[in-house]
């Protein structure tokens, strides 16, 4: 299961875009603290602290206890649940953090890794993977850092699906449970070899009709 990472974080009283540009200059990124049981506030946190928090993290949607200067409630719990990204450099520009209670259910998005080598792949097969991340819904206590299925008994043509997949205690998707997860399927070399012998045998039945209708012809 995910860990609870510490995250320092500073109330905002500045806003507005030149605001916001003279933080991002100073190395802080301008963040929203929101919440169903909770007025919406700003806050600015260091973003080599939090660049670091990303990097050794298979997702964005992580859980952080933030620790908020300033602030009523200094720690707070809250899911990482928006990350804005600029579309040319990928630096970060703006975090939404949406505040939540270990008693209440939070939904977020976790990679997929898949493990094992599939029986399919060993006879030719190749494995395609059709979800790289599932919408789960859980307590923040049972929230984990990637979703990993063991492919090891798919043969060609099976297929992992939503509800045969064996999710965490705790952790329910929220997808359908016929949505395919990943699926084992032949090669497009393996087809057109069987594509091949198909018409290769089409053509030797033709054969022997038409050598047998000649012969009626001679008779």
């Amino acid at each position: 299961m995910a860990d609870q990472i510490n995250l320092k974080a500073e109330k905002r009283e500045a806003v507005g875009s030149a605001a916001v540009g003279r933080l991002r200059r100073a190395g802080l990124i301008p963040g929203v603290v929101y919440g169903a049981s909770q007025d919406n506030y700003a806050v600015q946190i260091n973003s080599k602290a939090f660049e670091d928090i990303l990097r050794h993290s298979a997702s964005e949607q992580i859980l952080v206890n933030l620790q908020i200067e300033g602030a009523k409630e200094s720690d707070k719990l809250a899911l990482i649940q928006a990350v804005q990204h600029n579309s040319i450099s990928g630096k970060i520009l703006h975090v939404d953090f949406n505040a939540v209670s270990e008693d209440n259910e939070i939904h977020a998005r976790v990679p997929v890794e898949l493990t094992g080598e599939a029986i399919g792949i060993k006879q030719g097969g190749i494995l395609d993977t059709l979800l790289h991340d599932i919408e789960i819904h859980c307590l923040p206590k049972h929230l984990p850092s990637v979703l990993s299925f063991d492919v090891s008994d798919l043969d060609i043509g099976d297929s992992l699906s939503i509800g045969s997949a064996e999710f965490p205690e705790g952790v329910a998707a929220t997808l359908d449970s016929s949505v395919l997860i990943a699926i084992v399927n032949e090669t497009r070399a393996a087809l057109s070899e069987t594509a091949d012998e198909g018409e290769t045998e089409g053509d030797d039945q033709t054969g022997e009709d038409g050598e047998a209708t000649e012969g009626e012809s001679e008779g």
